[in-house]
């Protein structure tokens, strides 16, 4: 019964009552309503596979992760290598079965059949826990890096794996605990799952029309795979294009207004779908209202607001700045030096720091802080209002209320017992304590901080989960950590980023298992091989990480330090520089002297009470108006979390992927419905996967040896003026000094 066919669920539609269909339109278009309970999941070529591809990734995304143009190699990847590699082995391993002692008279094969879709869900998820989720090596190797390579302290080996390890795995006790809450629900539908659905169907079903979705994904990934040689290494300017820039390569206002990468973007655009799907990912996947949602808070933010505090009011000394920019200047516009204000302890200098004077940001960079700051707090109101009661109903019912066929489907296979999760959160915190209490001079975390970062990810990751749920994007705890811990113990910048790493990794990684335990829910894989698959490749991968890691730092002389580094050297760490700053920004200068009445930006503060209010005004005029159903489409933590990503995301990224969004999830799935259903979600995965192979075919044959082509079409010097202040009197390298 592995090979279905295509209309299974036009079929079933009629055997099945309207109770039983799952309520969101998007959901009965992609996964199917049935089920084969026979198939086998614990197979040799699972095991293979799974664990070769979850060692394979987590080494390619942790090396890669320390080079100047980090790449991250993801599930779809896999998904699409496995297949040939899975079907082959059904053809060629024996089928002979034998018995394994301790399991009494069971039987086993190395080759029980055909290579099945199930099995090809747990290779999947084993290469998930590779790509740490899709982000690249853990979060947590961070802090080894930033700890050994720029403060030049030792962290041990054993101290450095305890805290990749549990940082990871303690999602995992808020994701047992929320399950019924965020996976069960049919109107909690996971829309980035959709996409991997769609993906294992155009796979593995058959499909009796004349372009499959097997057929139609492999076109796709062919013309993706072979576009990308283009603005990947032979024209690299169409990455990004501005017309403004080329037209006025004089102005330093109409660059900042034309760059898509420093500035508005306008008339600026894109031929690159790693443009398109950078930072915010695939555009297809998203749902219109949640598209809408960013359009609407990205255009108040870089369109209104930014431009009105920067040439209008001048706020904060704005026009002595760049546009768009993340480096932390002086009040006269210079760079920050920053590591003139770190003494010996690795705490701030106080002389130093008066000597210097105080941080400025540019401001966007400001505005998008105070954005940020209400995102949090709107993600707690929203789905207090909006989805409380569901949530209590759903937490008295259980399981007993009403569910879709899906839910129904999944009543045939053991559930995994809650003690599970209990064993692993209570491990998970017990080998933190052990890390906090005895190795407390390598990581400065204090044991009462764990616990008050364990209890952060607590409360935010149910929240969150439901925003990622229902819209496809997943607020944040970054910057709320760093500010909270900032605040109470500052002065110490590794504790601050071990802070921030177990209250906020901790509530990523449970969205990402619940996640992919809703991906199981919809492939109709059985819950305790999902759990176990997920922990074993989570604990796996995390040990890979930080060996790999641990070689890097140890093997490659002055690593991450480029002012130290050999001329062209790719071993910069763009990803440990900005996680350093951070750690500077918020662990050694503090909050207070940056947002608080030390500081410059005080005032960004009253974006908690916005942030805690608006979603409270939105509920009471959904109420008032009840028949004007776009009110309750309004999702103020997505509106005001729109630019979290900015930057490094820039303008040229966020208005790409609004179009394209548009295109495909308003006018493709309003008025060519049908083809939306068949192709839609296989044409994401097809782009991202051509992408990727191409980027991994070009980096080993050609970068790794500095071979190049030198053109106007690889010579981006477009837009550099954008980058300049416009106030006058500032000198500024490269940029005309106004007078």
């Amino acid at each position: 019964m592995e090979a279905l066919e295509i209309d299974d669920y036009h079929a079933q539609k009629d055997a099945d009552t309207d109770e039983e269909l799952s309520p969101v339109e998007q959901v009965r278009l992609t996964v199917s309503n049935f089920d084969d309970p026979t198939l086998p999941v614990w197979t040799f070529r699972m095991w293979f596979l799974g664990l070769t591809s979850c060692c394979l990734l987590s080494f390619l995304n942790t090396f890669f992760s320390y080079r100047t143009e980090p790449l991250v190699i993801t599930m779809i990847c896999v998904q699409v290598a496995t297949l040939p590699i899975g079907q082959f082995m059904a053809r060629v391993l024996p089928t002979t079965k034998f018995r394994i002692p301790g399991f009494g008279s069971r039987e086993f094969s190395l080759n029980p059949g055909p290579f099945n879709t199930k099995e090809h869900v747990l290779i999947s998820i084993f290469a998930n826990a590779g790509s740490a989720f899709g982000s690249g090596a853990a979060y947590a190797v961070g802090i080894v890096d930033i700890v050994r390579a720029f403060y030049h302290r030792k962290i041990s080996f054993l101290a450095s794996l305890i805290l990749v390890i549990t940082t990871q795995v303690l999602g995992y006790g808020w994701a047992g605990l929320l399950r019924k809450y965020v996976v069960d629900p049919a109107y909690m539908w996971w829309p980035s799952s959709l996409v991997q659905v769609s993906l294992f169907r155009a796979l593995h079903e058959k499909d009796n029309q004349r372009m499959t979705r097997g057929k139609f994904f492999l076109i796709a990934l062919i013309c993706s795979f072979s576009w990308y040689v283009f603005p990947g290494y032979l024209f690299t300017t169409l990455n990004n294009m501005s017309l403004l820039c080329w037209a006025l390569p004089n102005s330093v206002t109409a660059q900042q207004l034309g760059s898509g990468m420093k500035g508005l973007g306008f008339a600026s655009f894109t031929l690159d779908w790693s443009v398109v799907a950078s930072y915010l990912g695939s555009p297809l996947i998203s749902p219109f209202f949640s598209i809408v949602n960013v359009m609407a808070g990205y255009v108040i933010i870089l369109y209104i607001l930014t431009p009105v505090t920067y040439w209008g009011l001048n706020l904060y000394k704005a026009t002595t700045f760049p546009f768009f920019s993340s480096d932390l200047f002086t009040t006269e516009g210079q760079s920050y030096n920053v590591s003139a204000i770190v003494n010996n302890k690795f705490q701030l200098d106080i002389p130093a720091y008066h000597k210097q004077g105080p941080i400025y940001l540019s401001t966007f960079f400001a505005v998008t802080y105070g954005c940020g700051f209400a995102a949090v707090i709107a993600t707690l109101t929203h789905v207090a209002a909006f989805h409380g009661r569901e949530i209590i109903r759903q937490y008295k019912a259980a399981h007993k209320g009403k569910e879709d066929i899906h839910t129904k489907l999944m009543k045939k296979y053991k559930d995994i017992p809650n003690w599970w999760f209990h064993i692993l959160l209570a491990g998970a915190i017990v080998l933190s304590l052990i890390l906090c209490i005895f190795m407390n001079d390598q990581v400065q975390l204090p044991w009462w901080g764990l616990l008050f970062a364990a209890g952060l990810a607590l409360i935010f990751t149910l929240p969150i989960s439901v925003i990622a749920a229902t819209t496809n994007q997943t607020p944040g705890l970054n910057i709320i950590t760093e500010y909270i811990m900032g605040v109470i113990y500052p002065g110490r910048p590794v504790a601050n980023v071990c802070f921030k790493t177990f209250g906020y990794m901790s509530m990523t990684q449970a969205v990402s298992f619940l996640n992919d335990f809703k991906l199981g829910h919809y492939m109709k894989v059985p819950p305790r091989s999902m759990f176990i698959v997920q922990f074993i490749g989570t604990v796996l991968a995390g040990t890979v990480n930080i060996s790999v890691a641990w070689w890097l730092l140890n093997t490659i002389h002055n690593i991450c330090q480029k002012e130290l580094l050999p001329p062209n050297s790719p071993w910069t760490c763009p990803n440990d520089q900005v996680f350093f700053d951070a750690s500077v920004i918020w662990g050694l200068v503090g909050p207070i002297r940056i947002f608080g009445p030390l500081g410059n930006y005080n005032n960004l503060n009253w974006f908690f009470l916005l942030g805690g209010l608006g979603p409270i005004f939105v509920w009471m005029l959904h109420k008032a108006f009840p028949n004007q159903k776009w009110i309750k489409l309004i999702n103020l933590p997505v509106l005001f979390g729109a630019t979290a990503m900015m930057p490094p995301a820039t303008s040229l990224n966020y208005t790409s992927w609004i179009f394209v969004g548009m295109v495909f999830n308003y006018f493709v799935f309003r008025y060519r419905k049908e083809w939306w259903k068949r192709y839609n979600y296989v044409l994401s995965a097809a782009l991202d996967a051509g992408l990727a192979f191409m980027g991994v075919l070009l980096y080993f044959s050609l970068s790794m040896e500095n071979i190049g082509i030198s053109w106007w079409g690889t010579n981006d010097k477009q837009c550099k003026l954008a980058e300049c202040p416009t106030a006058k009197g500032i000198a500024v390298d490269g940029c005309p000094l106004y007078s």
